[in-house]
């Protein structure tokens, strides 16, 4: 069995040859289903980690994207021993940067990040209409719906969003967390989400406490 204290600090230390070596290792062991589920829990406490060096300004956005990008490495490597992805996932999210809005580097970093966490991202892209949000939830029955925005404007765009999910009866069913440079507690008591950050780690946090 692979030492998962050691697996999830390499991952903390974006170690990209340790990681896969670990990991190529492991897979050649034939480990067994519930063997390679914690290896998959150590992979996302090592997420954490660098959720947490990220919120001490120690690591910067580009260290989030590789983080992102080595968890979904590492979690192909997994693939065949956990059967598919399904066995990972702590639930599903909704996401997309609100219309008039074509940003989507904030949007990008907190889909790598709760896809590492365990998440099924449900990504509609930019400049996404509040009628895309709202098929997109009865399609795929998330638990959250994030919506993302830089632009002063996309506050406009969020809360349309929320009234459509409120218009079609949707709006119960889902946690909403908004992010982005303008969103504030006070833009987000008036939309009428349920949270709102600037941080995608701590984002990420949130919507685990959500659907724990």
């Amino acid at each position: 069995m692979v030492d998962l204290e050691a697996l999830s600090q390499a991952i903390g230390d974006l170690n990209e040859t340790r990681v896969l070596a670990l990991l190529n290792d492991f897979v050649a062991t034939n480990p067994d289903r519930e063997e390679a589920q914690q290896v998959v829990n150590a992979c996302q406490r090592g997420m954490t980690l660098v959720g947490d060096l990220y919120e001490t300004g120690e690591y910067f956005v580009g260290d989030l994207i590789f983080a992102g990008e080595l968890l979904n490495n590492a979690i192909n490597i997994l693939k065949p021993v956990i059967g598919g992805e399904n066995n990972s996932k702590v639930g599903s999210i909704v996401l997309g940067t609100v219309q008039g809005d074509l940003h989507d580097i904030g949007k990008n970093i907190f889909k790598s990040m709760i896809e590492a966490a365990g998440f099924e991202a449900y990504d509609l892209g930019h400049d996404v209409t509040p009628g895309a949000f709202v098929e997109m939830v009865r399609k795929v029955k998330p638990q959250v719906v994030g919506m993302s925005g830089v632009l002063t404007l996309a506050l406009d765009s969020m809360k349309a969003v929320i009234e459509e999910l409120v218009g079609a009866g949707l709006r119960d069913s889902v946690k909403i967390i908004i992010g982005g440079n303008p969103v504030s507690k006070v833009a987000c008591e008036q939309i009428g989400a349920d949270a709102f950050t600037t941080n995608a780690a701590e984002g990420v946090k949130l919507c685990q406490g959500w659907v724990r």
